[in-house]
């Protein structure tokens, strides 16, 4: 599988967790998009799979609030 067919590329995983780290909200849909990225590890760099790691854990600590 070529990056470009990866759920996201990297730029957009920084770009969601930084708007997400910013606004310490997080939509379901953001959620999604992590959710299928940790599924495919393989198109994942160990970057992303930190961010994605880091909002999920700021999710559990109550750091971050769901929003629609």
């Amino acid at each position: 599988m070529s990056r470009l067919q990866a759920p996201t590329c990297d730029r957009t995983v920084r770009e969601i967790a930084d708007r997400i780290f910013n606004s310490h909200r997080i939509t379901r849909a953001d959620q999604q998009v992590f959710m299928a990225s940790l599924l495919s590890k393989s198109a994942l760099t160990p970057e992303e799979e930190n961010l994605i790691n880091k909002v999920f854990e700021e999710l559990k600590r109550g750091v971050l609030r769901v929003v629609d």
